[in-house]
């Protein structure tokens, strides 16, 4: 499923394929991030934080809203110096950041 196949449960914040709107509702904003995750990144590589960018952009212009809200939900990890992301589950490097308590 690519970001511009949106489950019909989060179509309403979707127009034209473009993130139009971030639910408020935590259950929402969950389920819409791990769509973005799932749908715009690979499990098992490493990006850079230009290639996070340009793959968020593809869906809204706040990249490092839509970031920071996939890094808080845990679904993207990065090192700890930001150099490099990867979606969750997929084997971390060494120097990869522990979730936040």
């Amino acid at each position: 499923m690519s970001a511009n196949e949106t489950p019909t449960a989060l179509a309403a914040f979707f127009t034209d394929g473009r993130l139009t709107s971030i639910p408020r509702k935590p259950a929402r904003r969950t389920a819409l991030l791990d769509h973005l995750a799932q749908s715009l990144f690979e499990p098992d590589r490493s990006y850079s934080e230009r290639e996070v960018n340009e793959a968020l952009l593809t869906v809204h212009t706040d990249t490092s809203m839509l970031r920071r809200y996939l890094i808080e939900a845990q679904l993207l990890t990065r090192t700890r110096d930001g150099s490099s992301y990867r979606r969750a589950g997929a084997p971390a490097g060494p120097d990869a950041q522990p979730p936040a308590a």
